[in-house]
């Protein structure tokens, strides 16, 4: 079998190994694809695996060869899964792979907002603690966060695995999720959308991105929240009308922000978060510890030798 990756460079920047999919069959791989070059370096290759290049129906039509498709990632939407199930290819995702490391980093998107650790740590460095009148001294308000009340948007496994560590910190924990669950309500209570937005000082984003989902943060919700609030996500960007966030953000209404997604990645100049009040805004890292990294890689080849034994696993368009 012909294997084919992509885009496999921030999958394996370098400090992992392709030799398990390799072991598959005859492994070629591109840090990165055009969309020009897409067609041309599939060519006869039967099986192809990507994270973000886009497989469109017109490609699959050209690539006549192909006969499965492997996503690095949970989310599939860069494939035309449909086109791909009516030629009979199996489209697989990712998933689960990095439920630790998605939720940990909500919460330094948390902390760094409740104490603006790499403010400080630079005003330090820059002289201001050895010159300052007195023996401390901060720039920001520093929030403590025991006792406060954070709202998940989206209470599946990473959701939860945030909620956890809020309320290891002291923080009460409500949900929104459309399949309330018995591990969820050791967590959280469940409550409907109008009620976490009027109860929570904090409110994570951890909700797939469907047309009922996409722009849910925007100025008709916010309107509902608390003055002072603080969004989280590292979910989708989609979900946030940005422009609304950003006027949010700097009228006061929204306290703070911690993003490490955007409506379209890379993030564009004119994104009008780049110039809001209190955003903190990450380049979409919350899945790439090399742990999790590892786990998507062991996934990602079980996939294959799945549908190489004639036994496909984590296929989304069955």
């Amino acid at each position: 079998m012909k294997i084919v990756v992509l885009d496999g460079y921030t999958e394996n920047p370098g400090d992992l190994s392709w030799d398990a999919l390799k072991a598959l069959g005859e492994l070629v791989v591109y840090d990165r694809t055009p969309a020009d070059r897409i067609v041309e370096r599939i060519g006869d290759a039967q099986a192809i695996i990507l994270n973000k290049t886009p497989i469109s129906k017109e490609t699959m039509d050209s690539c006549k060869n192909i006969k499965y498709i492997g996503v690095l990632a949970t989310g599939y939407n860069v494939v035309d899964y449909e086109a791909a199930k009516a030629r009979g290819i199996p489209v697989t995702n990712i998933p689960t792979y990095g439920t630790d490391a998605v939720g940990q980093f909500a919460i330094a998107l948390l902390l760094e907002i409740c104490h603006h650790i790499g403010h400080h740590d630079k005003a330090v460095k820059e002289g201001r603690w050895e010159n300052c009148a007195d023996w401390c001294f901060w720039d920001y308000p520093l929030i403590e966060l025991a006792g406060k009340t954070m709202g998940i948007i989206g209470f599946g496994r990473i959701g939860q695995t945030t909620g956890r560590i809020a309320k290891a910190l002291g923080m009460e924990i409500i949900a929104c999720d459309e399949s309330p669950n018995e591990t969820g309500r050791k967590i959280a209570n469940y409550l409907t959308l109008d009620e976490l937005y009027a109860q929570s000082d904090v409110i994570a984003l951890h909700a797939p991105l469907f047309p009922s989902t996409q722009g849910m943060i925007n100025k008709n919700s916010i309107a509902k929240m608390k003055d002072g609030v603080i969004i989280l996500n590292n979910s989708r960007g989609p979900l946030v009308v940005e422009q609304d966030l950003a006027d949010a953000l700097n009228s006061g209404k929204v306290y703070a922000a911690g993003l490490d997604v955007v409506s379209t990645e890379p993030i564009k100049g004119d994104n009008p978060l780049l110039k809001a009040k209190n955003c903190i805004i990450t380049p979409h890292i919350s899945w790439a510890p090399r742990e999790s990294r590892q786990r998507l890689m062991d996934i990602a080849v079980n996939n294959l030798r799945s549908f190489i034994e004639g036994n496909p696993v984590n296929v989304v368009n069955k």
